[in-house]
């Protein structure tokens, strides 16, 4: 009974929210959609309580690439990329930045935790030209399953099933399945296997 009523809870709030991600793909159609989320997520992002977060579950489900109902995106979080998956159980702490990525089931991220879509979003290599004009390349990180991202962490690499990011951690590399990472640039310092 209580999946029956959680289920037209989130129902409920989809059809809330549905007039608002009408008007997201309306304008969809004459802008990027990338930056028309960008504009969306931002006012989403302002609305306290659990109405605000099963408002944006309710948007996101239908704006994202993939966006589990249960989902918890908390207050003052910022999505850049509509090709984001957030999946079942998910739960994105305040003040976060998410660019493009996959965030697995069950998979927590403390508050303020900034996911990169990749390293190589800038190009810097030429000098007599501005940064901004060098272009750059846009990846799509995977957070694995089970895992836990410190507050505070900045995140542009994968990271493996049942991990744990401490917090402020900088992780510019891969990381394994199963290992606990930590420091600027974050390192391996246990496995949840010891």
């Amino acid at each position: 009974m209580r999946h029956v009523i959680k289920q037209a809870v989130f129902l409920m709030f989809a059809i809330l929210i549905f007039p608002i991600t009408l008007l997201f793909f309306g304008i969809s159609l004459f802008f990027a959609k990338d930056e028309v989320l960008s504009s969306f997520s931002q006012g989403l992002s302002l609305i306290p309580g659990k109405v605000g977060c099963f408002l944006r579950a309710g948007f996101y489900r239908f704006t994202l690439t993939h966006c589990h109902p249960n989902a918890r995106i908390s207050f003052l979080v910022l999505l850049s990329q509509h090709d984001t998956e957030l999946h079942e159980g998910c739960y994105v702490g305040p003040q976060c930045n998410i660019g493009r990525c996959s965030i697995g089931k069950n998979t927590l991220l403390g508050s303020g935790v900034h996911i990169m879509s990749g390293k190589k979003q800038h190009n810097f290599s030429d000098s007599s030209k501005p940064i901004k004009e060098q272009g750059g390349v846009f990846e799509k990180v995977s957070i694995g399953e089970n895992c836990w991202l410190g507050n505070g962490s900045l995140i542009m690499a994968n990271i493996g099933d049942n991990s744990i990011v401490a917090a402020g951690s900088v992780v510019i590399e891969d990381v394994p399945p199963m290992s606990i990472v930590a420091g600027n640039p974050a390192k391996v310092v246990k496995t949840r296997l010891d």
